[in-house]
């Protein structure tokens, strides 16, 4: 038996191998929760109460040196561990280990494998930061700042409209002709478009993917994990 001490000081040592995620049920946590329990996926939960500051403790910092959630430790049978921060790249890991059926992911031998990528990064490079920085101005900053309500808002509503294209070009999917990582990256965000302020029937094509993806088995799960 190999017992693993990943240092979390509430957290017993676990035996390999096994899966564990320390997260919280933000937007980008809950990416990850949704794809594992689409995958039926075991996994240790590890609650990070970012309000308390945990994400800033030197043991997590030992995981993910910027301090942010999610972070997902991976321990094969021997004991050797993947440490992976980023949603993208959890995402990708995921899908590329995992996902064998490829229900959810599309590997590079796949014509959609660019697309994948790309629309990928969009939604961390190009939608999340901006949704992000139009919660913080519109809900949690101590000041009112006007400026940064009307640029990141403005930002946000700009994003959903090329989701918006892309769908209406693509079929109702952001890549392929299914559910997909990329999918399952934006849906926790844009689902949140009423804590923005945002009006989704601006954005009909947009209302149709919510809606089908809420009624897909395993999502609510998923986006229940806090």
């Amino acid at each position: 038996m190999t017992l693993i001490d990943e240092g979390d000081p509430d957290y017993p040592k676990l035996e390999a191998p096994y899966l564990k995620l320390y997260s919280l049920g933000t937007p980008n946590g809950q990416k990850i929760t949704v794809y594992l329990e689409l995958l039926g996926l075991k996994y240790h939960y590890r609650h990070v109460d970012i309000l308390k500051g945990t994400q800033k403790e030197p043991w997590f910092l030992e995981l993910n040196p910027n301090g942010r959630i999610p972070v997902l430790s991976d321990v094969d049978a021997e004991g050797h561990r993947t440490t992976l921060f980023e949603t993208g790249a959890i995402l990708q890991y995921l899908g590329e280990k995992y996902d064998k059926e490829r229900k959810y992911y599309y590997d590079l031998s796949s014509p959609y494998y660019w697309d994948q990528v790309t629309w990928l990064t969009f939604q961390v490079a190009s939608h999340a930061p901006y949704q992000g920085q139009a919660s913080h101005f519109l809900k949690f900053a101590k000041e009112d700042v006007p400026y940064g309500k009307k640029r990141y808002k403005e930002e946000t509503e700009r994003v959903f409209g090329v989701y918006e294209l892309r769908l209406k070009a693509n079929n109702g999917w952001l890549v392929g002709d299914h559910l997909n990582i990329v999918d399952i990256a934006a849906y926790p965000w844009i689902r949140k478009y009423d804590f923005v302020e945002i009006d989704i029937t601006k954005f009909p094509e947009l209302e149709k993917w919510l809606a089908k993806i809420d009624a897909i088995e395993g999502i609510e799960k998923g986006l229940n994990k806090a």
